[in-house]
């Protein structure tokens, strides 16, 4: 996988800084730039609604790890038994980043 950090663009495409995340990574990130700090079940929760269709626990848990490893959300122990997930830094760059790519698709 390339590195999600990277600037440049691809062949006029998206900014490589999403463009080697799964559509579901992406929406991870999406339904996370809206609240922040959320647990697992509520993602799931958000997803399955918006895709019409039960979220696999084993395919969220192990898309929100990936994104931990590439620094795009961080995980932190709400308590004993619950995690929560929030974005990085790097993560709210990078999905400004990808709206301002949508935004110039659009004026064009």
């Amino acid at each position: 996988m390339r590195s999600v950090l990277a600037d440049d663009e691809r062949d006029g495409d998206e900014p490589t800084a999403l463009a080697d995340l799964t559509a579901f990574q992406r929406d991870l990130l999406w339904a996370l730039s809206h609240e922040n700090a959320r647990k697992g079940t509520a993602l799931k929760a958000d997803l399955a609604a918006y895709y019409s269709d039960e979220i696999n626990h084993s395919r969220l848990y192990q898309n929100l790890d990936t994104l931990v490893e590439c620094d795009l959300v961080a995980k932190q122990a709400r308590d004993r038994r619950t995690n929560e997930y929030s974005l990085t830094e790097t993560a709210r760059r990078a999905l400004e980043a990808r709206r301002a790519w949508q935004a110039e698709g659009d004026a064009a």
